[in-house]
């Protein structure tokens, strides 16, 4: 078991980049880390979680936005079929098992219809901002989350 009897993190996870039809960006700031902004990120609950389950639980958990199975958003959440490998900061690598040092991150988008006011979970996050997509990437301290913001015009046609 990992710290404070929680299980280990899967090291899977999605990144929700939740944007608007101009290309403006949801940001949110992390409450461990508060100079890190970053779309939507979480790791699946258990191995066998759907992908776009992870992403919609994800994203109601962190913004409060719905758009899972049957709400009216479910149809603008589109898996881009891309991932990233990459080493897990290690600072963070106590939530996973011993010896697990890398993350398999899925990439996912969510077209919201307007720049919608989230709905904070105040232990992972203490703010926002909405970004055009160029500004919203310089603004992320993950490389990968950056270079997936940037990806943003090519799969919101």
């Amino acid at each position: 078991m990992g710290s404070d009897t929680r299980p280990f993190k899967i090291p899977e996870s999605v990144l929700v980049v939740i944007h608007t039809p101009a290309l403006d960006v949801l940001l949110i700031r992390r409450a461990d880390a508060n100079e890190f902004w970053q779309s939507v990120t979480g790791s699946k609950d258990a191995v066998d979680e759907p992908l776009a389950l992870t992403a919609a639980r994800e994203v109601a958990e962190e913004t409060g936005i719905e758009c899972g199975k049957g709400t009216a958003l479910a149809s603008q959440l589109v898996d881009w079929q891309l991932s990233n490998i990459y080493e897990i900061y290690p600072g963070w690598r106590a939530r996973y098992e011993p010896g697990v040092t890398h993350n398999t991150e899925h990439l996912f988008g969510l077209c919201v219809p307007e720049r919608l006011t989230p709905r904070l979970a105040p232990r992972e996050h203490t703010d926002w901002q909405w970004l055009p997509y160029r500004e919203a990437a310089d603004a992320c301290f993950s490389p990968s989350n950056a270079e997936a913001i940037l990806l943003l015009p090519e799969f919101a046609r």
